[in-house]
Parts: structure tokens; C-alpha cells; sequence
């Protein structure tokens, strides 16, 4: 009987740290996922090292950074012949089983491999009856999409939990993505009292890079009559901006100066007299909706965990809960994610195993995406290829910090002015203190990218300690003109480490960064 660990990695879509309880924003509760940071570990600076979708779960996969494993932008499809963990798990005894989003691709060229078992969502995937493409083909499932990808991994694990093999299990969640489509159960959830509007929620983007401020991810401008449930007129422009989604399909945004709108479930009628009431509406709307999809995620962690706990399986096994990236509620005015602002940047990472890790334990140390698989195969007892990027952090899960343990996080969007949100490219670090950003705003022919603001490359810098919301931009202080110096050398360090190529101008030593433009 082989007794190495099983693991169970449950990734959910765009959930935000501060949307799950423990991590003590106090916006919603979500007492399942919380156990893991009860019986285990919570960690409070896990980064991703490109904050959107396909290229994170690219990065989990094989370990290794976008320019390597080549999926940078959304429209990138991985290579199904790249190594990745789960190979090296499946050769080295386990079995293993991928279930719910995969977004890296379809077709025979960019299939999950290294699975045993793989049923996965074409695409964004559906809320309600979902479509799954397997080996023998595609097929839809009736019914809610995560309680059927929690059934499907639920299936894998009964019907394999006694060969004497550990297994590995990838179960990921379409929810909370997009256009928050939530369980009938959980309709009137967070409707009794209002949400707290982040502090931020009007920022006015001074003192920031312009990037910023020409993002179109605002709450009060960019949601569409779809993401808020709310009915949508006939009509062209006047209706309101047509706006392409990742889908392909077009949808209409909800315009910022309308006066009266019909809920599409109910026909309630809501009338507006200022932009200001409308814009706090659409915010407690998109926030009831995102945190009633979270609610189910909740629900089915639950699930798992009563699962392994009745059939004596928790002891012996790894739970871990994280985020393809992390995602904006409202702080800047803004949904989504991109930028290597902390509320995108940061990923929830939350992990029991009772074996090694000590309940109700808090770890401040940075980690990567990057970091996961590394880990899992320091757990299988194999040995980690040469070619991943990341490094185990199992000594800091036993609570100790290695005196080499690298307290940097690395970034690097891809996407340039991406249709849907024009967000700009960039890349920087972040150690425990300093943040250290580049928009150097080129295209560089990657697929999804465009042109556009080539003339104007920004730095910027913050002080994560004193300016936690980020908004005052301490670059051009001269306070700061040490700090700008070794964030730069740390930059151009781990570029260097990992292998990227930097559109900077180089730091030369003694010398101090090249500013191409100021605010």
C-alpha cells in the first residue's frame, strides 16, 4: 500500500481573498472553505505571475513562467506535449483526474494529458447545464455546474481510493467567473443589507500611471445588462457600448446615466435619480451576484471535505484551496483582474494536511504560482525536472522559513490593450514591502495583444506598508530614490533568473533607472 499523501487541488475562477470569510474582510461567510485555514494553513501573500486565466493555470500546470510554457495571453493554447506535474504524478504512481475548467485549449493538440480520468468545460463553460468534453466525446450534464464537477471528482476519488495507489485531483471551478449565474438556492442571499462599498470605490487614478485610469473594468461604466441580471432593451448605441465578450458573443453595457431598469428574473422595476445611485446599485447588484456563486463553491468544498472525513481519508490527504488569480471588488472602481495591483495580484491560498501542517497556522512568506507544482511533487517523494521555475515551499508549511527562501513575487501581463478591457502591459515585483511596476505598453506580437500608448511607458512604485489601497505612486520621490534602485536590481535579477527578457532600459550599477515618462 503506498502511503505518500493524496492531494486534492480545488482552483475556483476569480475569487477574491477578501470574498472568503477567513481572510476577514467580513463582506460574506464561507465556513467550508474557512476549515481549511482552521485545520490548516493560510497564507496571506501567495502572487500569481500573470493575473488572467489561461496563462495562470499554464503556470500551476508545468511550474514554469508564460515565456516558457508559451501560453502568455488568453488566446494562447497550451501545447498538450509540454511536460507538466500531472505526468510526473501519474508516472510516479498516482492517479490522477482533471475535472471542471481547463481554458487552455481544445482539440486533440491541446487536450489535459498526464490524466487518467479528464472531463472538462469547452471554454468559459456554462453556469446550467454544462457541455463536458471527455475522451469518447462531449455530452451534457443536467443540472448546476459546480455540484457537478464536486460529483465527478467525488466519482474519481470513490472509485479509486482502494488500488493502493494516492491520487491527484484537479477540481476547478467555472464559478465565480463571469457572468455570476448563481444556484436557485442561493438567489436572495446577501440581499438583506447592503454591502460595504470599498473606500476607494470613486478613485480619480492621480498620482497613478495612466493605465489606470484608461482601464474599461469600472463598475460604474463597464458591466453589462447581462453580468447585472438586469434586462436588456432592443437597440443599438443608444441601448448602450456594445462590448465583445471572451465568448464572442456581443452584449451591451449598462449605460452610466440611465434612469430606470427591469430585473430579468422578477420585472422589478428600478428607477435612478443621479449617476452616483446608479453606480451603488450596480456595485451591491454585481456583488450580490459574484458572492451567490461563491456560495456554492462553499457549499461543495463542504462536500469534499465531509467526504474525506467519512471515509477516513483526511488524515492521509492534502486539501488545498486557491484562485486562478485574484480579482477586484469594486476597490478603484473596478471588476476583473490584470493588473499587479494586490487585489489581482493576490492569490487566496489555503491548505490542510494534517500530517505536517498545524492547525490555525498563518504564513507571511511570499509564494508563486508557480511554487504549486514543485510542492506536490516534493509531497509524492519525486524529484523536481530541471526545467520547472518554481521552488517547494514545504518547510514553510512545518512553519519554517529557509534562510535563503526567496521573498519575491514576480509579474509580467502579456495582453496589451486587450479588446475587452484595453488593459496595458507590464511586469514588476513585489517583495515584503516595496511594489515596483514597469507599463512598458508594447504589443510585441503576442496573440490577443494591440497596439496602442507605446509613447507612454510609466513606472511606478508603492510602498505597500504605508500605502496599503496603492494609490500614491512614490517613484519620482526622493525619499524613495534608494528603494527605486534596489527594486530595479531585484527586477532585473529575476528576470535574468527565470529567463525574461526585459523592454526596460537596463540598470547599469551605481546608475539610476531610465525614466521615460513622469507624471
Amino acid at each position: 500500500m503506498d502511503s505518500r499523501p493524496n492531494i486534492i487541488f480545488i482552483m475556483a475562477d476569480d475569487h477574491a481573498s477578501k470574498a472568503i470569510s477567513c481572510y476577514g474582510a467580513g463582506i460574506n461567510h464561507t465556513p467550508n472553505i474557512d476549515r481549511l485555514a482552521s485545520e490548516g494553513m493560510k497564507f496571506n501573500h501567495c502572487y500569481v505571475t500573470n493575473s488572467i486565466c489561461t496563462p495562470s493555470r499554464a503556470a500551476i500546470l508545468t511550474g514554469t513562467h508564460n515565456h516558457v510554457n508559451g501560453v502568455m495571453t488568453l488566446n494562447d493554447n497550451i501545447n498538450k506535449h509540454l511536460p507538466n506535474v500531472a505526468k510526473h504524478l501519474r508516472t510516479g504512481g498516482y492517479k490522477t483526474a482533471m475535472v471542471g475548467k481547463w481554458h487552455m485549449g481544445e482539440g486533440s493538440a491541446h487536450e489535459p494529458t498526464g490524466f487518467d480520468y479528464w472531463s472538462v468545460l469547452p471554454g468559459q463553460g456554462d453556469y446550467w447545464d454544462p457541455e463536458f468534453i471527455e475522451p469518447q466525446g462531449e455530452n451534457i450534464e443536467p443540472g448546476y455546474v459546480t455540484d457537478i464537477i464536486t460529483d465527478k471528482c467525488l466519482n474519481f476519488i470513490d472509485e479509486n481510493r482502494d488500488t493502493g495507489k494516492p491520487f491527484f485531483v484537479m477540481c476547478h471551478h467555472k464559478a465565480p467567473h463571469r457572468s455570476w449565474e448563481c444556484d436557485d438556492k442561493h438567489k436572495h442571499l446577501y440581499a438583506d443589507k447592503p454591502i460595504r462599498v470599498p473606500e476607494t470605490f470613486t478613485d480619480d487614478y492621480k498620482n497613478r500611471a495612466k493605465a489606470a485610469k484608461v482601464a474599461k473594468m469600472r463598475v460604474a461604466e463597464d458591466l453589462t445588462y447581462q453580468d447585472l441580471g438586469l434586462v436588456q432593451p432592443d437597440g443599438g448605441s443608444r441601448v448602450g457600448a456594445r462590448v465583445v465578450q471572451e465568448s464572442g458573443s456581443s452584449q451591451r453595457k449598462v449605460p452610466v446615466d440611465a434612469t430606470r431598469l427591469i430585473d430579468k428574473d422578477d420585472g422589478t422595476v428600478f428607477t435612478f435619480k443621479s449617476r452616483g445611485e446608479l453606480a451603488e446599485f450596480k456595485f451591491q447588484r454585481y456583488m450580490q451576484r459574484y458572492l451567490r456563486v461563491i456560495q456554492s463553491v462553499d457549499d461543495n468544498v463542504g462536500r469534499m471535505l465531509d467526504y474525506l472525513d467519512q471515509n477516513g481519508l483526511a488524515d492521509n490527504t492534502i486539501v488545498i484551496y486557491t484562485s486562478d488569480q485574484g480579482f477586484f471588488l469594486g476597490e478603484h472602481g473596478w471588476f476583473d483582474k490584470r493588473f499587479m495591483y494586490e487585489e489581482s495580484f493576490q492569490m487566496p491560498f489555503l491548505i490542510k494536511y494534517p500530517a505536517e501542517i498545524a492547525k490555525g497556522s498563518v504564513c507571511d512568506d511570499i509564494i508563486c504560482n508557480v511554487d504549486f507544482a514543485p510542492t506536490w511533487l516534493d509531497f509524492a517523494g519525486l524529484p523536481m525536472p530541471n526545467y520547472m521555475q518554481g521552488v517547494s515551499f514545504r518547510e514553510l508549511l512545518r512553519g519554517k522559513t529557509p534562510t535563503d527562501w526567496q521573498q519575491v513575487a514576480y509579474h509580467r501581463y502579456w495582453m496589451h490593450n486587450d479588446i475587452i478591457h484595453e488593459a496595458r502591459a507590464h511586469y514588476g515585483v513585489r517583495d515584503q514591502r516595496y511594489k515596483l511596476i514597469y507599463w512598458y505598453n508594447e504589443h510585441l506580437g503576442v496573440a490577443g495583444a494591440r497596439p496602442g500608448a507605446e509613447d507612454e511607458k510609466e513606472w511606478e512604485l508603492f510602498d505597500c506598508e504605508r500605502d496599503p489601497l496603492e494609490l500614491f505612486n512614490a517613484y519620482h520621490q526622493p525619499e524613495y530614490r534608494q528603494v527605486v534602485k534596489d527594486m530595479t536590481r531585484m527586477l532585473e535579477k529575476k528576470m535574468q533568473e527565470i529567463g525574461d527578457e526585459p523592454v526596460h532600459p537596463l540598470l547599469a550599477d551605481g546608475s539610476e533607472p531610465t525614466v521615460s515618462s513622469k507624471l
